[in-house]
């Protein structure tokens, strides 16, 4: 694997927390993966044999259902870890949504290199309570919120994730700019909703001015206070 010196979320994934001499260690376990949209990295229920970091592009977390349909239970982003170490099985499909690069650890070798880098072993601890928060608002999200609240959280969520600050507006830094990795019908089925409800509170925020679709993925946030609001 190339050096970690030049990777893209040094400062921001679990390696931070590592001194230059244990990331050259670490380098030495792990691999460069690419993955194209529609390729799985994990596969829900089998042994857990590998965990990774996302360097580039975004991931779905899924499941099956008993008739088969798929249900996306998480998105992951650049800097974010994915994969169960410590043994286990895992609970999850991983997928890529856009082209992508990730960071891969056999789970052994990992699972080795954290036992005797403690600092590795908080940063994981860190990243696992902020998963359960995460879920905990997910909960609340598709258990206790209206359509058009969901519609809007999700819109933040993912504003906050995508959003390139190079894209700020100097005027309003509120104005946001970014694509959906997902289809519509993504939307709904992550939300709980239908895919004619989704177009139709997007349609709603843009004729209230809230938000902007210059394409069918597009979203540009031109409110974020009102879209806030709207998100309760």
């Amino acid at each position: 694997m190339s050096s970690c010196e030049s990777c893209l979320v040094r400062n921001r994934a679990i390696c931070s927390a590592l001194s230059q001499t244990e990331v050259n260690a670490l380098n030495t376990i792990g691999r460069h993966r690419h993955l194209e949209p529609g390729q799985s990295l994990i596969w829900e229920d089998e042994d857990s044999i590998l965990v990774a970091n996302v360097v580039e592009g975004v991931l779905k977390l899924s499941t099956g259902t008993e008739d088969g349909r798929e249900q996306i239970v998480g998105v992951v982003y650049p800097s974010d870890f994915i994969g169960r170490p410590f043994g286990g099985k895992t609970g999850h499909s991983v997928t890529a949504l856009t082209e992508s690069k990730v960071c891969v650890f056999g789970r052994r070798d990992f699972d080795e290199f954290a036992r005797n880098h403690p600092a590795l072993e908080h940063k994981l601890l860190e990243r696992t309570l902020g998963e359960l928060e995460r879920t905990r608002r997910w909960m609340l999200l598709l258990g206790r919120k209206s359509a058009s609240e969901k519609i809007a959280t999700f819109l933040l969520d993912m504003s906050e994730r995508l959003v390139d600050p190079t894209c700020q507006s100097a005027d309003d830094g509120a104005l946001s700019r970014f694509e959906l990795p997902f289809s519509r019908q993504q939307v709904a089925d992550v939300l709980g909703l239908t895919i004619e409800t989704v177009s139709r509170q997007l349609t709603r925020l843009k004729s209230e001015g809230v938000i902007d679709l210059p394409s069918r993925r597009e979203i540009v946030i031109r409110d974020r206070a009102e879209l806030s609001a709207q998100a309760g």
